[in-house]
């Protein structure tokens, strides 16, 4: 069994969900989170300005094949709480305080990718859009979250 003091203990995790290498050291103590492992998304972009995923509609679905609602909203708040934790910077940390979502297009096959760009980065507050596409381009849902910024404890 591992636990969060073993060093480099989720190296392969971070690896496999595509964050980059020089990311690794900022989430060497947690991850991504089994959510995310869970759900199998995977990270193609990084930063707090535009964050980008992906996700598989296999496994992610709801009783009538289609993606479940709630497996969007954990693409748009997975893409928005990372990009609020790397504005937030070192000695940081962000939590979600508002998430919405308006579904636009089911999807029963393939694969969602999640746009994130920040609508506002301040010092206390963060707002991100997410847009959730198809594979080919189609709008399936828009999301947007909002984190607060606090001071980690020492």
């Amino acid at each position: 069994m591992m636990d969060n003091f073993t060093p480099g203990q989720f190296a392969a995790e971070l690896t496999a969900a595509g964050v980059p290498e020089e990311m690794h050291e900022w989430l060497a103590e947690y991850g991504v989170g089994a959510l995310v492992v869970k759900m199998g998304i995977h990270f193609l972009e990084m930063s707090p300005e535009r964050t980008v995923a992906t996700m598989p509609v296999e496994g992610n679905t709801q009783v009538a094949g289609i993606l479940h609602g709630g497996a969007h909203v954990v693409l748009a708040e997975t893409l928005g709480s990372f990009a609020a934790g790397m504005h937030a910077g070192p000695g940081r940390h962000a939590v979600g305080i508002e998430v919405g979502a308006t579904h636009h297009r089911a999807i029963a096959s393939g694969t969602v990718t999640g746009t994130c760009t920040a609508i506002h980065l301040g010092r206390t507050l963060t707002t991100h859009e997410i847009v959730m596409t198809d594979e080919k381009g189609r709008r399936l849902s828009t999301a947007r979250i909002t984190n607060l910024i606090r001071n980690s404890a020492s």
